[in-house]
């Protein structure tokens, strides 16, 4: 596949050479719905239509719309190829993580070939079917905005920024996944959950700066007494750990809490593989 941008891109005359608008989002996301929905990747959640026998229902009932409100709160959203042209940025990605919920990889299927009916299918896999769905949707999705992708738990979150994508995505040592693996996972995806507020940012960087609290018995062991005290006073100066007069609030929140979230998860990772490092004893050269 190629790898390298086309000629309007390359000398800048390509608008949307880097970002996609929504409407191009919506277009392109539409392209891939339509070619999922024909294949019969929905159908053991969402039914299928039959010239012959009408409506074959699938796991969600015979009133996908009510499926829908119950699920995501909200009427007007199918038929979704005939309705996605009016959809906000909020149905769009609300109807992305509803279908990445209900997708699945047809395994036996005939094609109905009467009026041209279609594929209908029979039994499915669904991990092969949502991990397909997810792959060709981040690769729309990373390119609208700011960058979103759907994560394998099924939420949209948007990317992290440049040059720190790898800081994201590389897993801590197992050492404690219970207090550090999963409390660290767990603030990732809300720091990055699609419009996080200034709030759940912050909490993200007070769950970061909670790990480091577990840990701080055995920094203390790792690095010096003043760098260990460092660590903790970014957090309780700047309003997130604990609230008393002396801290710094006003400050620049979206950029300086970005700031201390790659901070701490940095120091994290640092402080994780030094502990280990101890525990295993000095490396032989």
């Amino acid at each position: 596949m190629r790898n390298k941008p086309y000629y309007s891109a390359r000398i800048g005359k390509n608008p949307q050479s880097e970002r996609l608008d929504f409407d191009a989002l919506k277009y392109l996301f539409k392209s891939l719905f339509v070619y999922f929905e024909d294949e019969g990747f929905f159908q053991e959640a969402l039914g299928y239509d039959c010239v012959d026998a009408g409506f074959v229902p699938g796991s969600l009932g015979h009133d996908l719309e009510g499926a829908l409100l119950l699920e995501i709160r909200k009427r007007g959203l199918t038929p979704i190829r005939n309705k996605i042209d009016a959809y906000t940025e909020d149905d769009l990605f609300d109807i992305i993580e509803f279908l990445y919920e209900n997708c699945s990889k047809p395994i036996d299927r005939i094609y109905h070939g009467w009026g041209d009916c279609g594929w209908h299918c029979k039994t499915f896999d669904r991990e092969p079917g949502r991990q397909e769905f997810r792959a060709k949707v981040n690769k729309v999705l990373a390119l609208y905005g700011p960058g979103y992708e759907l994560s394998v738990d099924g939420e949209i979150l948007t990317l992290a920024d440049n040059g720190l994508d790898a800081l994201f995505e590389a897993p801590i040592p197992n050492v404690d996944p219970n207090n550090i693996s999963a409390r660290v996972e767990a603030a990732r995806n809300k720091f990055r959950r699609f419009r996080s507020s200034v709030d759940e940012r912050r909490d993200a960087v007070r769950d970061l700066a909670d790990v480091l609290e577990f840990l701080r018995p055995q920094v203390k062991k790792v690095i010096a007494s003043k760098d260990e005290a460092d660590l903790f006073n970014l957090a309780n100066n700047f309003g997130i750990r604990h609230h008393n007069e002396e801290q710094k609030t006003q400050y620049n929140k979206p950029i300086w809490l970005s700031w201390m979230f790659y901070y701490y998860l940095a120091t994290i990772h640092a402080v994780v593989r030094l502990i280990e490092q101890k525990h295993s004893g000095p490396h032989k050269k």
